[in-house]
Formats: C-alpha cells, structure tokens, sequence
C-alpha cells in the first residue's frame, strides 16, 4: 500500500491528543440537530460591472455596496427588508441586478419545484425612483431582466411573456403552454441531467429572445402516491426511461420590435437533444448546441435570429460519448471561443477560430483542466481550475490565450475553490485539505484580507475525539492504484484486527477522494472509528479526473468495473494484519447505493453487510439522457442492462442487506426499491428495509437525516 497522509500540524496535534480523558464524544446530536460543528463560511461575492465593488447583504437587511480592496462600506442602495408593495412588507429571498445595475429583480415566496427549478412572485424594483413593481400576481418562473433594462421575461403555466417595465403591461410570447408543451423551462430530464432549467436567452441587445419549445406529447408519465390526505393524491409527470421516447425539442426566436417569431433550423432529426444556448459575443448572434441521441456527436451552430438560417461553426466526435458543460467563453474582439475539451484523451482547453474553422491546443498533457474560470481579453489570458499536480488537488492557473506563460496563482497543496470579480483583478479563495478546515481569503492587487479563517470551528475540534482523514492508495485486481481516504478506529493498534466500512459513490467522473474539508459524513465517520471502525474510501474505475480512458472504461458495462475494484480492495485489505476480514462491510447513496448492492451480491464471500440508499437497481427504471449515455439503450445493449443489475443478482445473496429509499422520489423512483424487494421475496433471501413517506432523492427535512443517520449507525453496530 502506498501512503500519503495529509495532515496539518494542528489537525495532527488534535488527533495526537485524542487518548486524553477529557476528550469528548461525537453524537449524531451534534452532527444532525446540533451546531456543534458549524463551519464558517464567506457565500461568495456579487460584483458589481467595474470589478472594483460588490454588493452584500447585511444584517439589518441594507444592501450595501463595499469596495474589494479593503472591504470599505461605500453606500447602502437599499434597505431589503423595509421594501414593501402596496403596504404588504416583501419577504425578499434573492435579488439580481439588471445589466445596467439600475434595478433590482426581486424573489419572494420561492418554491422549489426539482433540483434546480423554482417559482416566485417576482418584483422589479428601481433604484433611483424606488418604485417596486409586481411581474404577476401569480407565481412565475425565471424572471430576467432585459440587456436594455426596458423588459421582463418570464414563464407562467408553460408559456413565455415579456412585461414592459414602462407601461406595466404584460404580451404573451407563446400561448401554445399545457402540459404536453413547454415554453422557455425545461422538462424534468433535461433539468436533471443536462444541468439548467431556465429555457430561453436574451439576445445581448435585448432586441430577441431566444426560447425552447418542448414537445412531450410522446414521452411516458411517471405516478408516485403523496401521502397527503385521507385519500393519498397522485403526483404526475412525464419521465422518459431508457430507451423510451424523448421530448422534440424545437428553438425559436422571438423579435421583440416586431413581435414576430421565427422558428431556427435545427436540422430534420426529431430525435436528438439540443443541450444549451449560448450567444456569440463577437457578432451577438445565438449559438445552438445540438447532439444526437447517441450523445457522441456534438455540433453548434451560429444561428440567423431573423430568418432562422443556422450554420454549423464547431463539431465534436467522440466514439463513446460527449461531454456536455458551461465552460466555454467566446470572445468580444474575433469570432472564436475557448472551450474546454477532452479530445485529447484528457481535458484542455482550446481555442476555436469560427471564420477559419481552427482549433489550437491552448493546454495540454496527462493531466486534466477541471474548469475555466473566465478570459481576460484584456490581458489575453486564460484564468481556469487544474487537477495537474494530483487528480485528488485544485490549483487555479492563468495562461497565455496563445498557451504560452503558464502561472500558479494558487500554490498551496490542497484544495482551491475561486471566484473572481468581473474584471478579474480580485478573487476569493477558499481554501482547505483534508482535515484543514476551509479558510476565505480575498486577493488582488495589493490586496490579502483573510475574511473566515473557522478558528471556532478549529476550537471544538480540538475537544473531541477525532482520527485524521488519510490520504492513500490501493490496488485493484489488474495492479492499478485506486486513490483512496481511510479514517483509522481511534488509538489505532496495528496488532488488532478490525471491522472495514467501506463507502463510494463511483459514478461516471465523479470523484469523492480529494484533498479537501468535508462536511457532515466526516464527522459521522468519525463517530464510527471512536467505536471501533475503519472508514475507507475508494475512486475506482470509471471516476474523473484521471483521463478518459480511465473514466470511459465502463462505457456499455456500468457497474460492472467499477464494483470489480470495490471487492478487490476489499480483498486487499483483507489480507492486512489490521484487518478482520470477516466484518468488511459497504454503503452508498444513489449510484453508491447500486455500487453497495452489486457489490454484496458479486462479493458475497468478500462482504458481511451493506446499505444501499436510493438506489438504482436496474438500469431500465432510470432516465435515458444519463442511461443512454453510458449503456446506449436497453435493445442495443440489453446483456450490459441485464448482466450488471442488482435485481438480477440476488440469487447470490449472503451477507445482510438494508435498502432504505424515499416514496417520493422523482429522480431515482421508489420503483426500484420496490422491484428489489420483490426479487429478494422470490428467491427467498432476508433483507431489511426502510422507506421515507413523501421524501425526495435527498431524504431530508424536519428531523429527518437525524432519524435515517440513527437507522443506519444501529444497522452497522449490528451487523458488522
């Protein structure tokens, strides 16, 4: 086993100290109904067009403008909680500036509708005059403001509408809005896994909208009770599965001088995805992504707002799959963007010249760009998030537009997360490692102003037992070093034999080995090895940041690689002195949760016990944009669907098994709790189980992570 421990001086100290009597116990108490271990934390900064301010509320609820360079109160531009519309007091939940930062878009009574989709009733409210003004007496969706200043957008019952902040008067864009056709939101797979949920993009003059219009006539609905009333009701919506039919998507254009709409050509295919909508900053025309079914051809193409013509300006081919992201920027002063690319075998970043059709490597290597923080045309140089030192650090580097001048501006080991001002000449750092709580430091020119440093939080560790987060490896059955964490039992003693929890998610370029601070879990786990357990982490085949062939190995098979590396590990560490190998037990949420459960029943031999929350247990219940990308669908490939489910698997069951899931969950269905459940009854098999009425994928509310905790901490003091 090679051994990296991460560890500060202080942290090291701490842990050095733990035998000491005085030294005090975790309890689920103080992770889950407690603030015992409460983190410091700095939300991050809204700056303001010249780079140079930022505004923040405080706490008498003035929303005050500072100045980056010194934090200095220059003025207060208004007094949120004292804002009141026709005498009712506005409970303000979120507010957003217009381009022209004269007026504030103002959230009340949010409502959360998915993961990433929310209503509100909207106010415009002006700065100079201080008139509020209401968007709609009703709830509506993803208000914004125009470029100009002069106009709303929105959506209400699956309609687009444009308000005229002048005459107050409100004209419908669509009209076509039920619940077969969407306008301007996303429906509920594109919001899931393609990430955004507003759908639509003023143009950058405010002269036309670009909007989507989705079909879902032929798209399956999805029923789930909601235990709500004497008589349960029925929750509805249309949730394509693997290989099932998808929403058509069509793009228009709205031309808001002549309230006429145009419809872009997106091709004849009615069967593909168009995933974003981006705008050209160079000729300020729309940029439409558009991909096939299969998710392993990429195409943009530069669209006409007034006649609809498009063409294409960047294709990408890939012979597994595409990724589809936000990190591309395009430029004001030529027709090219910077976009962040694997085609390479690694992620890095590119310079596309749209006139003349080139593309140039402004990174490269065996290493991967994580993320592009933004481009300064100014200084011509690239500001993006690496993982090159070590796939489990972030560092944050500029660089030449023409790859030359590559600089560090975060040297520290450990785990960098940056925001920047809008001309990037200040951002703020937070900065952790693994048992380094997280510090908040505010840079620029000359300019170093420590905000949080979690000195409190730093205190309290130091008066309870706790063991350090190790950073390791360990080898899979081919050799490979899997990069891996262990917490240690408290008071270690390498001559005892103890029991293993193992816990992984695994997911396609997910990662949960870093070199960071992490939050509740840390503090759970530690709890486990004060009584006596060793908490181990592994990354193995399949997850991010190692290249692509590393991550798209489990292209076609998923499950299958990467529950091969959790049973090896857990044969390796099996053969440890220090290890019993008798009480080797695993647990995961969601694909962990598939993971827990594939692994149980392929290492019968190898596992004692394992929980699986939420999980997939048959890759034909879950949704086709995330399946297909992966596994293709279900008639193409139906030996990966079959070979690698759970479901088919529970013939092999030994060990003790607990699947816990919530009846309401919309992303991951209860469905397949219960067919798990039935396929264990059929072929006889013990299993334990646990269902949370009316909870989502995140089982959580009220008391409710505390109660799931405790159901789990018993299970493992039981079993393993």
């Amino acid at each position: 086993m090679k051994l990296q421990t991460v560890c500060l001086a202080l942290v090291c100290v701490l842990i050095g100290l733990s035998t000491n009597a005085q030294k005090k116990s975790i309890t689920l108490e103080d992770i889950w109904a407690k603030p015992t271990f409460r983190q410091d934390f700095v939300a991050g900064f809204r700056s303001m067009k010249d780079g140079v301010h930022y505004t923040e509320s405080d706490a008498q609820g003035n929303l005050v403008r500072y100045r980056f360079s010194d934090g200095t109160r220059v003025d207060t531009l208004v007094n949120l909680k004292k804002l009141n519309y026709k005498g009712k007091s506005l409970a303000i939940g979120d507010y957003a500036f217009d381009a022209n930062e004269q007026q504030l878009l103002l959230f009340t009574e949010s409502e959360s509708i998915y993961r990433r989709s929310a209503k509100h009733i909207a106010y415009v409210y002006n700065l100079a005059s201080k008139e509020v003004i209401q968007l709609r007496e009703q709830k509506i969706l993803h208000p914004e403001v125009s470029p100009r200043g002069d106009k709303v957008a929105y959506v209400f019952d699956n309609n687009m509408y444009v308000f005229d902040i002048a005459t107050k008067k409100t004209s419908a864009i669509t009209t076509n809005g039920d619940y077969n056709h969407i306008n301007g939101n996303c429906d509920w797979v594109y919001e899931e896994e393609f990430e955004f949920t507003q759908a639509y993009v003023w143009g950058p003059d405010g002269d036309y909208l670009v909007f989507y219009h989705f079909d879902q006539t032929a798209v399956p609905e999805y029923q789930f009770a909601m235990y709500d009333g004497l008589y349960p009701s029925q929750y509805k919506y249309k949730y394509p599965k693997a290989g099932e039919p998808n929403s058509v998507v069509s793009v228009y254009t709205y031309l808001i001088p002549s309230a006429k709409t145009v419809k872009m050509n997106v091709g004849d295919e009615r069967d593909q995805y168009i995933p974003r909508i981006k705008i050209n900053a160079f000729n300020r025309t729309p940029i439409i992504y558009k991909m096939n079914r299969l998710q392993n051809k990429l195409e943009l193409l530069e669209g006409n707002p007034q006649t609809g013509e498009t063409r294409v300006v960047y294709t990408e081919t890939n012979d597994k799959y595409v990724e589809v992201h936000d990190h591309i920027q395009f430029l004001t002063r030529k027709n090219a963007f910077i976009i962040l690319s694997e085609k390479s075998g690694f992620n890095h970043l590119y310079y596309h010249d749209m006139s003349k059709n080139e593309t140039k490597a402004i990174t490269s290597g065996n290493w991967e760009v994580v993320s592009m923080a933004g481009v300064d045309e100014d200084k011509q140089s690239v500001i993006y998030v690496s993982a090159e030192r070590s796939p489990m650090e972030r560092q944050v580097y500029k660089i030449g537009i023409n790859g030359k001048n590559k600089t560090c501006i975060t040297p520290e080991t450990g785990w960098h997360d940056v925001s920047f001002s809008s001309n990037y000449s200040y951002y703020l750092d937070k900065y952790s490692a693994a048992n380094q709580p997280p510090t908040y430091t505010l840079y620029g020119p000359k300019t170093k102003r420590l905000l949080k440093d979690n000195a409190g939080l730093r205190k309290t560790m130091l008066e309870y037992n706790l063991s350090p987060l190790e950073l390791v490896q360990f080898p899979n059955a081919e050799g490979t070093l899997l990069n891996a964490w262990m917490i240690k039992p408290l008071n270690f003693d390498a001559t005892k034999k103890y029991p293993v929890l193992m816990f992984q998610y695994s997911g396609p370029g997910s990662q949960q080995v870093t070199n960071q601070f992490s939050g509740r879990d840390f503090w759970w786990y530690n709890m486990l090895a004060e009584k006596g357990y060793m908490i181990v982490c592994v990354d193995g085949t399949g997850t991010g940041f190692r290249g692509e062939a590393f991550k798209k190995k489990t292209y076609l098979q998923l499950g299958k690689y990467e529950s091969d590396d959790q049973i090896a590990v857990a044969q390796y560490l099996g053969k440890q002195t220090y290890v019993d190998p008798a009480r080797i037990g695993i647990w995961g949420w969601s694909f962990g949760g598939y993971m827990s459960s594939i692994c149980l029943l392929k290492g019968a031999d190898v596992f004692k016990m394992a929980i699986a929350v939420a999980p997939v247990t048959n890759w034909r219940y879950y949704d086709n944009i995330y399946t297909e990308r992966y596994m293709r669908t279900p008639k193409e490939n139906a030996s990966g669907y079959d070979d690698n489910s759970p479901v088919n698997m529970v013939k092999n069951l030994k060990g003790k098994y607990f699947l816990i899931h919530g009846t309401a969950d919309d992303n991951v269905h209860y469905q397949n709790a219960i067919e798990m459940q039935q396929a264990l009854i059929d072929a006889d098999k013990p299993f334990d189980s646990e269902a949370y009425p009316d909870k989502n994928h995140g089982i959580g509310g009220g008391v409710t992570r505390l109660h799931l905790y405790r159901r789990l901490t018993k299970y493992i003091l039981d079993n393993l």
